[in-house]
């Protein structure tokens, strides 16, 4: 039994997989604390057992609003006294957020150590304390229903939406943990208090502490601000209602404006606790983990999806099972249901083999090693296993997974893919209508969730930053550098992160490289890089990675080919040589550019319909001529061109532009340094020097004029806005980092100005930030505001958004602002270096532009040495109202001409 005599108030419960669990006797509130110094941060995150399947009809949803209203305001932390959650957290560089799903609902800070204390007093003050005043409630019910509607332009949403409802006709998990619309905008400020009345007690709680901090003070703390509180006064009501037996096959259709389709097939599966959740999820990863899977090869190889994924998490309760493929243009529904079914039917009656077994089990043992760097990651992935009702779940997987036969999978494919059992949903598109971008990561996924990607609201070098830094010794110090080939720049660090490699590299022969004639050589040149080399198949080298959980992959920038990789230490030697083999043998078969043109086409068409997308190439567009690096073009145009392209074309680029001279390699983590080197020297020893060289600058924007554009995009709920100019400068000049500064100040995060206003104060939008971007490589950048408006407030809005702009132009920033920025930045970056793929990325970017290691250490002092003056200066001399670019896209109010194509 641990010693837990400096803190009786205490039980001690039990220890699994380095993580202590005590209960506080006063009043059940139950903690897990693991302590880990590698890096100088800590994660403190609060997870309470409620979730959507404890709402019913008529308040659905409520669960979701009421995680938002948590951020409106509590006793000691609130507007009134300057002291919003948002504005404490961040301005220590705390990252700090909430997500609500089925389950549950947390919330959590990941922040400098030193300021754990921070983070614990926070979340006790509105465990119960929270105003949830019907004046907050009205603003965020519009910010939630913005966000319901930016799901709902999506028909990937809609159709993983009503395959739940279909396959869950009793259980709550029929809900969306968003909600239904009506009840988002009906649910009364006294039945959230009633919500919130019923689950936020100290009994229906666990806080889970991950980082550097000390155990006895972590347990003193936390009984000082979460002991005031006592037992709910009642007991938590349970969930007793349980989904009945399925009695045949369910099927539905989302029939929607469109152009490509999807379909889902989904089957019950037992609760997160059942043993044969290890067996399935082995099944999933056989079927859809990874390019050497099942069904990849014969759906996306085929040419007959541009993507799939396989849906396997385990809940509370009874899951879901699903398979979800999104289809190439032209193929037909039916066919693809036959091939997954087949499939199905296939593992039913002849099994699967020891090899794929093995194989899965590589993957997954990466994905827990993985999944295990970094505080969060550990907090997060606890989190899970709290909800499922177990958190010992989450130190235990490993050993499940391990003992998984292939036996258990055929015995598990027997039994839950059940004809009927299963729901299948096609998502049939109209003739001539668009669809709306997909985005796999939202399915059923807790809320908030993730937007999709959009410009950096910040682009400064702690933007990537990751990794350890040790107390008293400086970054640089940690880092080795050495120019192990000629042409070939080595930086590696061992942070104490065990079993673990991550790989970050680059080299010239991006986008601005390709010829003149077709600007997507580049591109396809380093898509092609995963598609077999002159001495292996693709399939060879997916199965060589997979069967050790490792993974490599390549995209095309602006000026730079990147590559990133991540293993585990001891299959470094064998990921860099297929690393080497893809880089400078690849094989460029005919048949594989084919598949992968059809591919990103299909991608292509259905990025057509993305407001966001559309709108932020019109803006671009806008702002610079073509053949500027910050110019995008039409997805028409792009088509054409990637329909132009030849093996012949990428084969020649690769020979001028692929080698050594520029080439940076990055690994960070377990790493033994000689094995490293002599790895690389087998495997780019000989290659050739490169023939490019860096390119000139482009100074080149448009005149700049007061301009605006609307884009109708039919069927859709929101309406994406950019406004902004040109700014004629690079990240270089000395007025970068003082307008970087302004710009964070007016829309960087929650704490910023236009979050508080425009979406705190007004209620207007679930989305909106500002920023200074475009600015790489001697490129004149841009400043910009992004933000996601229902159609019926867009102008108002608009109006918001510029009254803003023009209030920062009018009085500048205050130094008290300043300082806090300053303070959130430094200390976001020190926040930052706590994983191995932010500190690879982090040291990477920093070798592109040319620095010392030196400047990753003296960055926060430029940051702190920003002068007030310097802000509001670089604000009036290049923020101009006059002179704004305003696009919008989406469907507008105004516009009777919803069903014309664009």
């Amino acid at each position: 039994m641990k010693d837990n005599s400096a803190n009786n108030a205490f039980d001690y419960i039990k220890s699994a997989g380095g993580i202590d669990e005590y209960r506080l006797k006063s009043n059940g509130f139950t903690v897990l604390l693991m302590e880990d110094h590698s890096a100088p941060v800590a994660t403190f995150m609060v997870t309470y057992h409620v979730g959507s399947r404890n709402e019913a009809v008529g308040y659905t949803g409520a669960t979701h609003i009421l995680e938002h209203m948590m951020f409106k305001g509590s006793k000691e932390y609130n507007r009134e006294k300057g002291t919003r959650v948002a504005e404490v957290l961040q301005n220590l560089g705390a990252q700090m957020n909430a997500t609500t799903w089925m389950d549950r609902t947390n919330y959590f800070e990941l922040l400098p150590s030193e300021h754990l204390e921070v983070g614990i007093k926070v979340e006790a003050d509105r465990m119960r304390n929270a105003f949830i005043r019907d004046e907050d409630r009205q603003a965020e019910m519009t910010v939630v229903r913005n966000e319901f509607e930016n799901g709902e332009n999506e028909p990937f949403t809609a159709l993983d939406k009503n395959i739940w409802a279909t396959a869950y006709q009793a259980h709550p998990y029929h809900h969306p943990t968003i909600g239904w619309r009506d009840d988002i905008e009906n649910v009364s400020t006294e039945r959230l208090k009633e919500f919130y009345n019923t689950y936020y007690w100290p009994n229906n709680a666990t806080a889970t502490v991950i980082g550097d901090f000390d155990t006895e003070k972590a347990l003193e703390m936390i009984k000082k601000h979460f002991g005031q509180y006592p037992r709910s006064p009642h007991e938590i009501p349970g969930m007793y209602t349980s989904e009945p037996k399925q009695e045949g096959p369910r099927r539905l259709e989302i029939n929607r404006a469109g152009q490509t389709g999807i379909v889902g097939i989904a089957h019950k599966i037992p609760d997160g606790r059942n043993p044969d959740i290890y067996p399935i999820q082995i099944l999933s990863n056989i079927l859809g983990g990874g390019k050497s899977s099942r069904l990849y090869r014969k759906l996306v190889d085929a040419g007959l999806a541009t993507n799939l994924f396989m849906w396997d998490f385990a809940f509370h309760d009874n899951g879901l099972f699903a398979t979800y493929v999104f289809l190439t243009p032209g193929t037909d529904h039916s066919e693809i249901e036959k091939i997954v079914l087949t499939e199905y039917a296939q593992i039913v009656e002849n099994g699967v083999t020891d090899s794929e077994i093995k194989k899965a089990q590589a993957q997954l043992r990466a994905d827990v090693a993985f999944s295990r760097d970094g505080s969060f990651s550990i907090a997060s992935s606890i989190n899970e296993a709290i909800a499922i009702g177990d958190w010992t779940l989450y130190t235990s997987q490993l050993e499940h997974y391990n003992q998984v036969t292939a036996a258990d999978v055929r015995r598990v494919a027997r039994e839950y893919l059940v004809k009927g059992q299963s729901t299948t949903g096609w998502f049939v598109p109209e003739p001539n209508g668009p669809i709306g971008a997909i985005n796999p990561s939202a399915i059923h996924q807790p809320q908030p969730w993730q937007p999709s990607e959009k410009i950096s609201v910040l682009t400064i070098e702690s933007n990537q930053a990751g990794g350890s830094v040790s107390d008293g010794a400086t970054l640089a110090s940690q880092i080795v550098e050495k120019e192990i080939i000629n042409g070939l720049r080595l930086f590696t660090m061992n942070n104490g992160v065990r079993d673990v490699v991550t790989i970050n590299g680059s080299f010239l022969g991006g986008d601005v490289y390709s010829p003149k004639t077709n600007p997507f050589v580049a591109d396809l040149t380093a898509a092609m890089l995963d598609q077999g080399t002159v001495g292996k198949t693709k399939y060879a080298i997916s199965d060589a990675l997979e069967s050790v959980g490792a993974s490599i992959n390549f995209s095309s920038g602006n000026y730079r080919v990147r590559f990133s990789a991540r293993c585990l230490s001891m299959d470094i030697s064998l990921v860099i040589s297929l690393l080497a083999e893809q880089l400078r043998e690849p094989a460029f078969n005919e048949d594989d550019l084919d598949n992968l043109k059809k591919r990103i086409i299909g991608e292509l068409e259905r990025a057509r319909e993305n407001p966001q997308q559309r709108a932020q190439t019109a803006f671009l567009q806008g702002l610079y001529p073509e053949g500027h690096p910050n110019y995008h073009y039409d997805i028409d145009r792009e088509i054409a061109f990637i329909e132009q392209l030849s093996v012949a074309d990428l084969a020649e680029f690769h020979n001028h532009a692929y080698g050594l001279g520029s080439f940076k390699f990055v690994a960070v983590g377990d790493i033994k340094n000689h094995q490293l080197a002599d790895a690389l020297k087998k495997g780019f020893g000989d290659w050739r020097t490169s023939e490019l060289e860096s390119l000139p600058e482009f100074i080149t924007a448009n005149a700049k004029k007061m301009t605006a554009r609307k884009i109708n995009i039919p069927d859709k709920t929101s309406v994406d806005t950019f406004i902004g100019q040109a700014i004629g400068i690079d990240r270089n000049h000395q007025d970068y980092y003082p307008l970087m500064m302004g710009l964070y100040i007016l829309g960087g995060n929650f704490s910023a100005r236009l979050m508080s206003t425009v979406r705190d104060q007004q209620g207007l939008t679930y989305g909106i930030s500002a920023g200074v971007a475009g600015v790489e490589n001697n490129n004149d950048g841009y400043w910009f505001t992004w933000g996601t408006f229902a159609p019926n407030l867009l102008e108002a809005g608009r109006q918001a958004t510029l009254e803003q702009l023009e209030l920062l132009i009018k009085s500048g920033v205050s130094e008290l602002e300043l300082k806090n920025k300053q303070t959130t930045i430094t200390g976001a970056f020190k926040v930052g270096l706590a994983t191995t793929r932010g500190i690879a990325g982090q040291v990477l970017i920093n070798a592109e532009r040319g620095r010392k290691l030196d400047y990753l250490d003296r960055f926060p002092k430029i940051i702190n040495g920003i002068a007030l003056t310097q802000v509001n200066q670089t604000i009036s001399k290049y923020l101009n109202l006059d002179q704004l670019l305003f696009v919008a896209a989406g469907s507008f109010e105004d516009d009777n001409q919803t069903k014309k194509k664009p």
